[in-house]
């Protein structure tokens, strides 16, 4: 497909674009592009970008600039990227994509955008700002989750797992990976090596940048809650062991003197004179008792229970 970009894209054909000399997007897949990259210089570039598409990337040439997306699924980490190579000179922009990805955002952009100055360089931001239009409340759900996974810390859930911290704090990984990619191809399209661009509209290239240095913040301070959301979690567990072993320590603690005296009592010795006397019985169980509740009330008074 070609578009030309006038106020907002405008979808036309083979023969117009050809004939227009205003900025172009065209938009193909693999098998399109097979029949018909013999009219595009940069053709080769696209070639060699297809064979390799695992990162988002932007590489200078002679005569253009030629680089890959990869983008995350943000409804899905676990889901393949949308990946897809593109190609551009001073004329126009040439995406090649499976994954329909970059159809979606064309039609995105010409629902949504009319602008008094069209150039190629504003489409390109507009492109590029559709990737992480969705971000932040991506992240405002995961920082949801994050804030009702450490409630339910605080109120002792027993049905806590970290599954879902580890899941966000992966995710965030991710994401910040990508920013940082985002950033470089950015920054070769500010640096402006070929003179493809107009240097006033360079201003669209750098916001951008400011943009995602502000989403790659807010992912880093998400990352680092729901390290703390882990260490929380883990404190928590120790505590309740260190609470157990202070119960047992406890335990045995009273009842070790009664183990003596249930010992020393064992002994089948002859002659124990208070095995005769009839207080004996009830003496040793009010001793027992005795030594039971002095031992409780000095584990009180040391906060100990």
């Amino acid at each position: 497909m070609y578009y030309l970009i006038e106020q907002t894209l405008k979808e036309v054909g083979k023969e117009e674009y050809k004939k227009s000399r205003k900025h172009f997007v065209a938009v193909f897949n693999r098998k399109e592009w097979e029949t018909g990259k013999e009219e595009f210089p940069f053709s080769n570039e696209i070639d060699n970008e297809l064979n390799e598409m695992l990162t988002t990337k932007a590489s200078v040439n002679y005569d253009s600039l030629s680089g890959t997306f990869s983008i995350p699924d943000r409804m899905d980490m676990d889901n393949d990227d949308y990946c897809f190579a593109f190609a551009l000179n001073q004329k126009g922009i040439v995406f090649v994509d499976d994954s329909g990805y970059v159809k979606n955002a064309v039609d995105t952009i010409i629902r949504t955008k009319k602008w008094n100055a069209p150039s190629l360089e504003r489409f390109i931001y507009d492109f590029l700002d559709h990737i992480v239009k969705d971000d932040l409340r991506v992240m405002e759900k995961y920082e949801k989750e994050l804030d009702e996974m450490e409630a339910k810390i605080q109120n002792d859930d027993k049905d806590i797992s970290l599954n879902e911290a580890n899941y966000v704090r992966s995710a965030i990984r991710y994401l910040l990976v990508h920013y940082e990619q985002l950033m470089d191809l950015s920054q070769e399209l500010d640096e402006n090596e070929n003179g493809f661009f107009n240097e006033k509209n360079l201003k669209y290239f750098r916001s951008y940048m400011n943009r995602l240095d502000r989403l790659y913040n807010n992912a880093a301070s998400l990352r680092d809650y729901s390290i703390q959301i882990r260490d929380f979690h883990r404190e928590s567990i120790a505590v309740k062991q260190n609470n157990i072993m202070t119960l047992l320590t406890v335990v045995t603690s009273v009842f070790m003197p009664l183990t003596l005296i249930t010992g020393w009592y064992g002994m089948n010795f002859k002659y124990m004179p208070e095995l005769n006397q009839q207080i004996a019985y009830p003496l040793v169980f009010v001793v027992c008792i005795v030594i039971v509740v002095i031992s409780l009330l000095y584990f009180k008074k040391k906060k100990w229970l």
